[in-house]
């Protein structure tokens, strides 16, 4: 089993959710958290079974990711 790393964002009308680490694009989207996890971990099982190893990067892999609150002056 690949672990990986998901984002889940909540907005106003539902959840998206993707995953890091992986090349290219995958997302997965739904009416709660747990639907739009589902849905990303289906999407990025898919995206690694149509890419295999091609799927990671090789140059840089990701390591951890953190999610932090910064002020920016603009």
């Amino acid at each position: 089993m690949t672990q990986l790393k998901f984002i889940i964002e909540q907005h106003a009308d539902g959840f998206v959710a993707y995953p890091l680490g992986l090349q290219g694009v995958v997302v997965g989207e739904g009416d709660t958290y747990d639907e739009a996890l589902a849905d990303a971990r289906s999407a990025a099982k898919f995206h690694i079974e149509t890419f295999g190893h091609e799927a990671f990067p090789t140059d840089s892999p990701l390591v951890n990711a953190y999610l932090v609150d910064a002020g920016v002056d603009a």
